[in-house]
């Protein structure tokens, strides 16, 4: 990374030779690279980088102009290389309906043989859902890569006239990937409940281009809100959508949008659930332990009235200016040791939809930080998520 304080720069590969830095990854504006591996002879680095709401391996010789050449395509997420033997690379791969296995990819055609098979006997037992990746105009006429999980019966062949219940899920970070397998937003469990799930990566998500993974620092709600109402407006196009049966979900800057889509959705959702979401942006700047990050994506402190940057950060998207918008049912997380987005965040957010007289509820978790970490509570964190979601969208 090239500047200090900005955590989500570009990530390039940087090799030394005889004393002299070389980036080899400087003219692929498209490849923030999230990991690498040195080939065995020491002549090569293997890396792997997002791509279009995928996550894909490539090979770098290691001249002062490099050939870099991408080894996989495909709709999966293939990362953390263990090991380089003859023709393979051993590495690890998901898809939308398989969490991690190890792999040997064939490092000439891309093709991949699964090795591990550690969770067959329980795929075996349970439906999949299809994942479909479209691509979708924005409201600056930029395509938007969007994966839309569907429940394991979705069948609109066989059923013309069923309807289904659709979350919008929100990305945290502000930067970053969206995941395809996870054990708290996980998009299978979700699909298997009856609801179809939008998961678009709005500006700030890697592998669209540096521009627009960084457009979103000192812009948390402009063009990403809008992104996020442009994705569920496009497929709510589908005659299989109930449009009076749509959420909002997300946790840490997708529990932010969630707080400020309570604000700006028209009507368009019937629920939202945030999870450890920033709500007060002067009170986060004011109690967060990454004060570095605030600092740079928000655009400096709320007192400098001189920096347009903040003043518009902090008058503009912060949510907790525009609660007198909020009229929709809405559960608040929290974390009692999240000192990333503190215990305020959700606190004021709940307490501000109970004195609007909305209907809510608080989840607290006193053991646990930015994350749910505890298998326990990942339980009663599921539990509550799918009750909420029976109460006010089924």
């Amino acid at each position: 990374m090239k500047r200090d304080g900005f955590e989500s720069d570009k990530q390039d590969l940087i090799v030394m030779r005889d004393n002299i830095r070389f980036n080899l990854t400087s003219n692929r504006d498209d490849l923030h690279v999230d990991g690498f591996k040195w080939s065995e002879d020491g002549n090569h680095i293997y890396f792997w980088a997002p791509v279009k709401a995928t996550e894909q391996l490539f090979e770098t010789d290691l001249e002062e102009v490099p050939h870099i050449r991408a080894i996989t395509n495909g709709e999966f997420q293939v990362s953390d290389v263990i090991g380089d033997v003859d023709n393979f690379l051993i590495a690890s791969k998901v898809d939308m309906n398989h969490a991690a296995e190890i792999y040997a990819v064939d490092k000439n055609t891309g093709e991949m043989k699964q090795l591990s098979h550690v969770n067959d006997n329980l795929y075996n037992t349970i439906g999949t859902s299809k994942a479909e990746r479209r691509f979708i105009k924005t409201t600056d006429g930029k395509q938007m890569p969007t994966w839309v999980i569907y429940p394991p019966d979705f069948d609109p062949a066989k059923n013309p006239n069923k309807k289904y219940p659709t979350l919008l899920f929100c990305l945290g970070g502000p930067q970053g990937t969206t995941p395809f397998y996870s054990f708290r937003w996980n998009f299978q469990l979700m699909a298997a409940q009856g609801y179809i799930v939008v998961a678009p990566d709005r500006r700030g998500v890697f592998g669209n281009g540096t521009k627009w993974s960084q457009d979103i620092s000192k812009d948390w709600g402009g063009q990403a809100m809008k992104d996020y109402l442009s994705a569920i407006d496009e497929i709510s196009k589908e005659k299989f959508v109930d449009k009076d049966r749509r959420g909002c979900v997300g946790a840490s800057f997708g529990g932010y949008s969630v707080f400020m889509l309570e604000a700006l959705h028209n009507g368009r959702f019937k629920t939202f659930i945030s999870h450890d979401g920033v709500f007060d942006l002067k009170s986060m700047s004011g109690t967060t332990e990454e004060l570095w990050f605030t600092n740079w994506d928000l655009g400096g402190y709320y007192w400098d009235k001189n920096n347009k940057a903040a003043q518009k950060s902090f008058d503009k998207f912060s949510p907790s200016n525009f609660v007198d918008k909020w009229n929709t049912p809405i559960l608040v997380i929290q974390g009692g040791k999240d000192y990333r987005v503190p215990i305020e965040q959700g606190l004021q957010a709940f307490q501000a939809a109970q004195l609007r007289g909305i209907k809510s509820r608080l989840i607290y978790l006193p053991g646990e930080n930015h994350w749910v970490l505890s298998a326990q509570n990942a339980l009663v964190w599921q539990h509550e998520f799918f009750k909420w979601l029976d109460e006010t969208l089924k």
